[in-house]
C-alpha cells in the first residue's frame, strides 16, 4: 500500500455510555499492541469503547496479517501515535452504531481494510477517490486496528460481506484482495488478454486466481521451476522460471502481456519484465519497495507503454472484491491463528515461513 497522512479518527469516542442503537457491553477486552516502533506484539486488555457519531463498532471475528501492517507497527506512517494496535484486514459483525449511522444494522456482517475512513469534502473524496484523501484513516495507524476482540470504525469504510464467505476466507481479501482485484478491472486488458502476474506470494497467488476468473489468459512469473505446479493450481495457463531465462523474453514469445501486474518487492525482477509488455501494455506496481525501477523512455515509447501504481480501494471497491470472490470462488490461502498468538503470526510472516496470509481469529 502507498503511505498516506494520518489524522486521528473523528468518529470514535472514549465515553462509557451507549447510544440508543448500542448493545452495550461491560469489561475490558483483548488487543494486542506494539508499545514503541519495532516492538514485540503483545496482548493486553483495554476498555470497550462506544462509537462516536458516524462510527461503528465491530465484533472482530478475524483479522489478517498484512506486511502493511509491519509499516504502522514501525512507526513508518506520519501521524502514527503509539501504542498501536495493527490490523487493516478485519471481518466481523456490528454490535454497536454510533449516533446518525444509516443504511446499517447491529449484526450485519462487515469487512475493513486499507481504506479506513476519509474527510468527504475534499478533491478526492468529491471524486470518488477517497484512497487518496490527504485524511485518509488506516486502520491500526489512525484509530486502533483489529488485533482485537472490537474495533471503531467510521460507517463510511464498512463493506457489506456475503454470506458465501466466511470472515477468515473474507478478512485478506479486505486488502490484498481489493489490490490486486481492482488493478485487473481498472487496467487496458480485457476477457482473453495475455496478463501475467510476477511474483506467487501473499498478493500474486491472489492475483493469479483473479486474472484467470476474469478470463484473462494468465501467466505466472516466479523462481524456481518447484513453483510451476502451484502457479497451475491457481490457475495459470503458463508459467515462467525467472531463474532459467529471460522474462521479457519468455512474455514476447507469448505475443506479449497487455499487463503484467508486479506484486514483488525486488526492483530488479520489476524491471525486467519491462520489454515483455506488447502494444500499449501496462505495468502496474502493487509491491511495495523503496528501491527504483529501471527503465528508459525508449523502452516506454517502443509500443507505448505505461509504468504505474496502484494502491487499493474504497469501501465499495471492498465490497465488489468480496462479491466477485464469492461468485467466482477465489480465495486467499490462509493459515489461522488465535489472537493470543498475534506476536508468532507476525513473526511467521515476517520471516517468509507463513504460505500466502496469516489470519488471526478471536472465537467470537
Amino acid at each position: 500500500m502507498a503511505a498516506s497522512s494520518h489524522s486521528p479518527s473523528p468518529s470514535s469516542s472514549s465515553s462509557s455510555s451507549s447510544s440508543p442503537s448500542s448493545s452495550g457491553s461491560d469489561g475490558p477486552q483483548r488487543a494486542v499492541r506494539v508499545a514503541a516502533p519495532g516492538a514485540v506484539p503483545e496482548l493486553s486488555e483495554v476498555p470497550v469503547r462506544e462509537p462516536g457519531p458516524g462510527a461503528v463498532r465491530i465484533t472482530v471475528e478475524a483479522c489478517g496479517v498484512c506486511h502493511s501492517d509491519l509499516l504502522i507497527a514501525g512507526g513508518a506512517l506520519p501521524g502514527t501515535t503509539f501504542p498501536v494496535t495493527p490490523g487493516h484486514e478485519i471481518a466481523g459483525r456490528i454490535d454497536a452504531l454510533g449516533e446518525g449511522v444509516e443504511g446499517w444494522k447491529v449484526g450485519d456482517r462487515v469487512a475493513v481494510g486499507w481504506y479506513g475512513g476519509s474527510c468527504g469534502h475534499c478533491e478526492a473524496c468529491r471524486s470518488g477517490d477517497g484512497i487518496h484523501c490527504p485524511e485518509l484513516q488506516v486502520p491500526g495507524a489512525a484509530y486502533p486496528g483489529g488485533y482485537a476482540d472490537s474495533v471503531i470504525a467510521p460507517a463510511m469504510a464498512l463493506a457489506a460481506i456475503p454470506d458465501e464467505l466466511s470472515a477468515a476466507e473474507a478478512a485478506p481479501l479486505a486488502c490484498a484482495g481489493i489490490t490486486v482485484f481492482n488493478a485487473l478491472r481498472r487496467s487496458g486488458a480485457r476477457a482473453g488478454d495475455t496478463v501475467a502476474v510476477l511474483g506467487l506470494g501473499g498478493l500474486g497467488h491472489l492475483g493469479v486466481q483473479f486474472a484467470r476468473a476474469m478470463g484473462f489468459r494468465t501467466v505466472a512469473i516466479a523462481r524456481g521451476a518447484e513453483k510451476e505446479p502451484l502457479a497451475h493450481q491457481l490457475g495459470a495457463e503458463h508459467y515462467i522460471d525467472s531463474t532459467v531465462g529471460d522474462v521479457a523474453l519468455a512474455l514476447r514469445a507469448l505475443g506479449g502481456a497487455k499487463v503484467v501486474l508486479s506484486t514483488v518487492t525486488n526492483a530488479d525482477a520489476v524491471s525486467a519484465a519491462v520489454d515483455g509488455l506488447g502494444r500499449r501494455g501496462e505495468l502496474i506496481v502493487v509491491g511495495v519497495s523503496t528501491d527504483g525501477i529501471s527503465v528508459s523512455p525508449l523502452q516506454l515509447i517502443t509500443g507505448d507503454r505505461r509504468v504505474y501504481g496502484h494502491s487499493s480501494g474504497t469501501a465499495v471497491d471492498t465490497e465488489d472484491t468480496l462479491r466477485f470472490a464469492a461468485l467466482s470462488g477465489v480465495r486467499a490461502w490462509i493459515e489461522e491463528v488465535p489472537l493470543e498468538e498475534a506476536a508468532a503470526a507476525v513473526d511467521k510472516m515476517t520471516s517468509g515461513r507463513a504460505r500466502f496470509r496469516m489470519v488471526l481469529t478471536t472465537g467470537r
